[in-house]
């Protein structure tokens, strides 16, 4: 099977420019600059085969975007080689660009005052796809996505939601091997995500479309890639199955505990305060949770310390979730498993 992207050795720098105090300073600052120079991506390596789903995480300026903004041939890479597609993305750019999809969160590629399809009638053009194409592909992924309704509306005109889905659709026109997402459903609602999570789903399988994904929310990774490359400091820190980091790093479990009366984290810690345990407090969800290490004993002690002091409402026992795995290994650094 051939690797869809090959990267080796990849860095890229950027001058940080500082000023000097003082009116002095800023005088001497319109001559001469002080800078240093700053690795956003620093002397990393992996290859992503053909038909993979893989997602690309890291906390912000781990360097993420600025991977993706060379691969996708946007950003010129300080030192190191990059093959996308058999290609070098800033050398072979006209025919680059027809062989990938690329969804910005942040950015859109609709314009923004005219009617969706209008828009897909002017990347069809761009793209050069013949009617035949776009119609035998499209239909599927317009009804797919359900944006037959939004159809005939200009895109400033549409929620959030909407105008993602749009962008999805824009991005497949061609119907690309290679698709690059950077937060695709970043502040979406949860039918929308998972609309797109199940569509992004059948593409890889229908047309072993290979999928790059950036994101926050880690149900997205985990409801669709098997291998992660996580980066920190522009430095690739793990790359592996996802599976494998839960296995080998998920040797914690987590209390939930639901209470009665109004109790804050201080009275928490406090009643625990002998007991080899970590908690923090889920606003949204007004949940305490108490991470500590997968020992019955030291389970049934916890839960019996809070029970004896605090009113109970719930209680749940979960697994130690995957963003918690993640932030334990930003907090420690690298990671071996195996």
């Amino acid at each position: 099977m051939k690797n869809a992207i090959e990267v080796n050795n990849l860095r890229k720098e950027f001058k940080a420019y500082s000023s000097r105090s003082g009116l002095k300073g800023a005088f001497r600052d319109l001559f001469t600059r002080n800078y240093k120079v700053v690795p956003a991506v620093n002397d990393i390596s992996f290859s992503v085969k053909q038909g993979e789903m893989v997602g690309y995480i890291g906390e912000n300026g781990a360097g993420k975007s600025t991977t993706i903004k060379m691969l996708t041939g946007i950003l010129t890479p300080t030192s190191g080689q990059i093959t996308v597609n058999g290609m070098n993305p800033h050398k072979e750019r006209e025919r680059f660009v027809q062989t990938i999809g690329v969804v910005f969160g942040q950015r859109s590629q609709l314009w923004w005052d005219i009617a969706v399809q209008e828009s897909f009638r002017l990347l069809k053009k761009v793209y050069k796809v013949t009617d035949e194409q776009y119609d035998d592909h499209m239909q599927h992924v317009i009804k797919t996505l359900d944006i037959e309704p939004l159809l005939d509306k200009p895109v400033r005109k549409l929620s959030l939601g909407q105008r993602m889905r749009c962008e999805l659709a824009a991005a497949l026109i061609h119907n690309p091997p290679l698709l690059f997402l950077d937060e695709p459903t970043i502040g979406l609602d949860v039918l929308v995500k998972l609309k797109i999570r199940e569509f992004l789903k059948e593409i890889n399988e229908k047309y072993n479309t290979t999928i790059l994904l950036t994101t926050h929310d880690l149900s997205d990774i985990e409801a669709l890639c098997d291998r992660v490359i996580m980066l920190d400091a522009g430095k690739v820190i793990y790359d592996g199955a996802l599976n494998d980091l839960k296995e080998n790093l998920a040797d914690g479990k987590e209390l939930h505990f639901q209470f009665l009366e109004k109790v804050d984290l201080p009275a928490v810690k406090k009643v625990t305060g002998g007991l080899p345990v970590k908690w923090d407090y889920d606003e949204k969800e007004q949940v305490f949770i108490a991470n500590l290490d997968n020992d019955d004993l030291l389970i049934s002690q916890v839960i019996a310390t809070v029970v004896a002091a605090f009113k109970i409402k719930d209680i749940k026992i979960n697994e130690t979730s995957t963003e918690e795995i993640i932030r334990n290994i930003y907090e420690k650094g690298a990671v071996e498993v195996g």
